[in-house]
């Protein structure tokens, strides 16, 4: 299972890229799964429905089950679980796109938008191996620029990438403690 992160800023376009990369990589013959960082108080249930009211009475875990899907809501108290757990609880795929987790070690895609007024993570960060940009030729940057309105030409470096041997060190089993 070969792991890429997406980050970037808030509001810069992870979560659009994502969603028009995904298609793309699928219909290539990738099996791909994603894993989103929320922020503290997020929630997927919704007040007054069963599952809900099985959480509040105090279960640790409710599983809701349906014929299309399935999800597991798992309470937990102290620190935010570590990225490598969480991802071992994913069902095998050839790619796990993470969105978020900037800050955890594997190698990732940087969604940058210069006129958002924010600086660049990548030259803090040796993992960041590609940036999509909106103003992809005005950048200077010492990393694969790709041209962020173009997602086939970044779903196709992501195949070239995954292929490739810098992604052979991106896998769970790199960098689980």
């Amino acid at each position: 299972m070969k792991i890429l992160g997406i980050i970037g800023w808030s509001g810069s376009g992870k979560t659009t890229l994502i969603e028009a990369l995904l298609p793309q990589l699928i219909a290539a013959g990738l099996s791909v799964s994603t894993v989103k960082h929320a922020h503290k108080g997020f929630d997927l249930d919704r007040p007054g429905k069963d599952s809900h009211r099985h959480r509040l009475a105090g279960a640790r875990e409710v599983l809701v089950a349906s014929e299309t899907r399935w999800a597991l809501l798992h309470e937990h108290a102290g620190a935010e679980p570590p990225l490598p757990s969480l991802l071992e609880r994913l069902e095998p795929v050839d790619l796990v796109l993470v969105e978020g987790f900037k800050t955890h070690p594997f190698p990732k895609l940087e969604v940058y938008r210069p006129d958002h007024g924010r600086p660049p993570i990548w030259p803090d960060q040796p993992d960041v191996v590609a940036v999509a940009c909106d103003l992809a030729p005005s950048v200077s940057c010492n990393r694969k620029l790709l041209p962020l309105g173009s997602p086939p030409l970044v779903a196709r470096w992501i195949m070239e990438w995954f292929t490739s041997p810098q992604a052979s060190g991106a896998t769970l089993e790199t960098f689980a403690p």
